[in-house]
């Protein structure tokens, strides 16, 4: 086991026990003088200890994770946010993240909160006016907010989901290529649903998936691919045999918002059902030896692209993770409607609108594969790869939906794929230096700056020749 540390664990297992130092070194055969240099964390957990506690007590002490890079940076965003108050040292973090994750997750929630406090008060200063319930507009987060932040807390990766599904492809022989048609069956003899593909024509065109509970009838499009026929019956699976445990994972998050709930059971059904055309194992063993070639993984799996991209950034199964990605994709104005991340990178998370990523670019180059090494204000380096995918309607007039999808992950780990050749990942100066947006990117000398930093005054000249629309400069 990696030298790691347990002591808030075992402080709390003793406290809920009702013991002593002296008693629980009794019980575990042990010294006194060693509990107490546990529980300060002097000295680390070792595999015996931890195989002795389950023993006794039926609890698992796992070594207290490292929260990582993605809770020390948050922590140090909500210091530096808050008015008045100088950052805290980097070794305090550290220390926080390494032996108390929880209070650190504990944090992030007030200032979530101190931030909702804010908006609602600075949109009533603003007199944006209020909601049917009297509250300011905008002063509660969007449900998609909300979501994302779900997902966020645990990692992008949902431990209960994935196992099920898991074993459910194991038992049922499930196969690259052939799920669409065992995914039906099951649903005829397990659930007595038909599954029928196409709409009635006076009913209108069907888009995704349509399920009449009283016909126990599955209405799927007749344009789909196989792979995406064989992902909408399997989120129709998960609604149909996973109920209880969707309802006790979407339980367990606070919403503030009350349509968040049902969209995070939504997300949580989806989750299932790429877990189950994609089972982690198989798949994680595949990207591996592919070296995350997301091309080669879409022809052996037969799935799209974005399903590939969206898969990558959940593998991090204890004991068995995947490179950690972040997911994201946009449109050409700018929007995105999904950002998903395995670790922790800032920007997705309140930003993520710089012109010069190349997620953007992608659009330019429609279906083509762009890399690029980009630099954060932070002067962390990171490796994303974007391409555009394409939504068809089917039918003629009819338009289509294009999305550009970028996924990353920090340059540490961008050696483990196929898009790293021929790029120096030693090299900062190589990479482009991007941010989260104008509002929030401090860089001053950016070319492609729109509009100054929230917050920060620029000189005459500066505003002249960088953001006068007459200025001919």
């Amino acid at each position: 086991m990696p030298k790691s540390f347990a002591g808030v664990q075992i402080k709390r297992l003793r406290d809920e026990q009702r013991l002593t130092q002296a008693g629980l070194a009794r019980i575990l055969g042990l010294s006194t003088t060693y509990i107490n240099q546990l529980e300060r964390n002097h000295r680390p957990l070792t595999l015996p200890v931890s195989l002795k506690i389950r023993q006794v007590f039926g609890t698992r002490i796992a070594p207290e994770e490292d929260g990582g890079a993605g809770l020390i940076d948050d922590l140090r965003h909500v210091f530096a946010d808050l008015p008045g108050k100088e950052g805290v040292a980097p070794a305090e973090l550290r220390e926080v993240a390494r032996t108390m994750p929880g209070l650190g997750r504990a944090i992030l929630d007030l200032h979530r909160q101190y931030r909702l406090a804010l908006d609602r008060a600075n949109a009533l200063a603003a007199g944006l006016g209020t909601g049917r319930d009297g509250a300011a507009a905008g002063a509660a987060p969007m449900p998609h907010e909300e979501v994302r932040d779900f997902f966020y807390d645990r990692r992008n990766h949902v431990a209960e989901l994935d196992e099920a599904a898991e074993s459910l492809a194991a038992a049922e022989g499930f196969e690259p290529g052939t799920i669409e048609a065992g995914l039906e069956a099951l649903l005829r003899d397990r659930h007595g649903v038909r599954v029928l593909r196409g709409a009635p024509e006076d009913d209108g065109p069907v888009d995704l998936r349509r399920f009449d509970p009283v016909t126990r009838t599955l209405r799927l499009p007749a344009n789909r691919s196989s792979g995406q026929n064989a992902f909408q019956m399997a989120t129709q699976l998960a609604f149909l045999a996973q109920g209880p445990l969707l309802d006790r994972l979407t339980g367990a998050g606070h919403f503030i918002n009350e349509n968040s709930r049902g969209l995070v059971r939504i997300g949580l059904a989806n989750y299932f059902a790429g877990a189950l055309v994609l089972p982690y194992t198989v798949f994680l063993r595949e990207a591996e030896r592919l070296r995350y070639d997301i091309d080669r993984l879409v022809a052996h799996f037969r799935v799209g692209f974005e399903t590939i991209c969206h898969r990558l950034s959940t593998l991090q199964r204890p004991g068995a993770q995947g490179v950690p990605f972040f997911f994201v994709r946009v449109d050409r104005a700018g929007n995105i409607s999904k950002r998903q991340s395995a670790t922790d990178l800032h920007f997705l998370r309140v930003g993520g609108t710089c012109p010069l990523w190349n997620v953007y670019e992608a659009f330019a180059a429609p279906g083509r594969i762009l890399t690029q090494l980009a630099r954060m204000p932070d002067d962390r380096s990171y490796l994303w790869i974007a391409r555009t995918v394409l939504h068809e309607t089917g039918g003629w007039g009819l338009p289509g939906k294009m999305f550009a999808v970028g996924l990353g992950c920090d340059v540490q780990h961008a050696h483990r794929l196929v898009y790293s050749k021929g790029l120096n990942l030693s090299d900062a100066s190589a990479a482009t230096p991007i941010g989260g947006g104008c509002r929030i990117c401090d860089r001053p000398a950016c070319p492609q700056r729109a509009f100054p930093p929230a917050g920060r005054k620029l000189s005459v000249d500066e505003n002249r020749s960088r953001f006068d629309p007459y200025h001919a400069g």
